[in-house]
């Protein structure tokens, strides 16, 4: 018996840990390979020790849907039975991850963790990764079977505002754990823990209430390419939304709000160890204006007033042009120069810059000027202090004290 991705492989069979022979012979070819944030899924904090992963899912309650998803992915019979399942099964994980992090009730592992979500979703897609369906699946079709499942469960299929008279709408994003090599493979994203906090949730603010639709974005630029950002903000924009919050785990100890974005990419690798440089690509099927810089229309001053939380909050102006692209840039805190090329925002060059970006660009390119729109920057979330752990009590207290002053910076704008 070996484990790969987190699915114990017996007889020629994948299946989850603590299943038996769920799927006939011929269900997954678990030598297709996966990749590199799925192959993750195998690792350990100590040697002999539970994989970091699935014990995530495990501690959060989510390995039964694991299981029945191994198992029931092997009966669809027709291409479009697979569709309707992977997208409602996407869905459902989401929807169970919000439920689980939004409870009153007391659970035996932290409702703010947003690790299980992540892990979950890599367990999924590594089992569609190696399923062999019953049916002629090309590449680009299999592959966009993985794409739906995995936007579903982010929330993409369940961004839908409800139309409530004198309630303000805001759409935001967090993002997936990253910089996972090692021991930090346990890392967390109080970006993501937000977001999860913040969907569908209804704000009753001193100015009124606030309804808000959430998603998390993944750590990859492939996705970006596809147009996830695109896709969830573009969806946005047809239910009239007052505020686009892009969101992602920043600085130590403080709260950023980006004054700029900028068109271009550092090449820092993803979590699939992928590196990209150079200016955004566009997105297909969207308006695309080729602004170097885009400048944030959220209300900073009444955010940086409104007395949120522990943390301070301050507008970060800093910004980078190229003099000479490629070799020589202009770092200041005044305004871009016309013509320049963009080198880096507030938010630096990699994708929680890009994710203001690209969210702004299809809101300007759509010509919604009267929505608002900009990026916040959390504090750098720590990691328990046992190098062995998976969690402890300072850990998750300050995961909740930057998610709860999220909640309480988004309901301001």
């Amino acid at each position: 018996m070996k484990i790969i991705a987190g699915l114990v492989i017996a007889a020629g069979l994948a299946v989850v840990p603590g299943i038996a022979r769920a799927q006939d012979d011929n269900c997954y070819d678990t030598t297709a390979p996966l990749t590199v944030e799925e192959q993750r899924l195998d690792d350990t904090l100590v040697t002999g020790g539970p994989a970091v992963g699935p014990e995530l899912v495990r501690l959060a309650g989510f390995d039964g849907r694991v299981r029945e998803f191994t198992t029931r992915l092997c009966h669809q019979i027709v291409p479009k039975q697979a569709q309707q399942f992977v997208t409602r099964e996407g869905n459902a994980l989401w929807k169970a991850a919000v439920a689980r992090a939004q409870s009153t009730k007391p659970l035996a592992h932290d409702a703010y963790d947003d690790r299980p979500l992540y892990w979950a979703r890599l367990q999924l897609t590594s089992a569609l990764r190696q399923w062999k369906p019953r049916f002629p699946l090309s590449v680009h079709e299999h592959a966009q079977l993985i794409q739906q499942f995995d936007w579903a469960s982010r929330g993409l299929s369940d961004a839908t505002f409800q139309a409530r008279p004198g309630v303000r709408k805001i759409a935001v994003t967090g993002f997936d754990p990253f910089q996972l090599t090692g021991a930090n493979v346990r890392r967390a994203n109080p970006a993501g823990a937000a977001a999860l906090q913040l969907d569908g949730r209804e704000i009753t603010t001193p100015q009124g209430r606030v309804v808000i639709q959430a998603a998390v974005l993944p750590v990859l630029w492939g996705g970006f390419d596809e147009g996830i950002v695109e896709q969830f903000y573009g969806s946005a924009l047809e239910q009239k939304p007052d505020a686009f919050v892009t969101i992602s785990q920043g600085r130590p100890g403080r709260f950023d709000i980006e004054r700029w974005a900028a068109r271009w990419r550092g090449g820092f690798g993803d979590n699939n160890d992928v590196k990209s440089y150079g200016s955004v690509p566009d997105a297909a099927g969207w308006p695309q204006p080729a602004n170097e810089f885009i400048e944030t229309s959220l209300p900073f001053q009444k955010m940086i007033n409104a007395g949120t939380g522990p943390f301070p909050v301050q507008l970060n102006r800093s910004f980078c042009e190229w003099v000479v692209v490629g070799t020589q840039q202009d770092c200041r805190t005044d305004d871009p120069t016309p013509g320049r090329v963009a080198a880096s925002g507030g938010g630096g060059d990699y994708l929680s810059n890009e994710s203001m970006y690209r969210a702004n660009r299809v809101r300007i390119g759509y010509g919604a000027t009267n929505v608002l729109g900009g990026h916040l920057h959390t504090p750098v979330l720590g990691q328990p202090t046992d190098p062995a752990a998976l969690t402890d009590a300072a850990f998750e207290k300050q995961r909740r004290d930057i998610a709860d002053q999220v909640k309480a910076l988004v309901s301001v704008v």
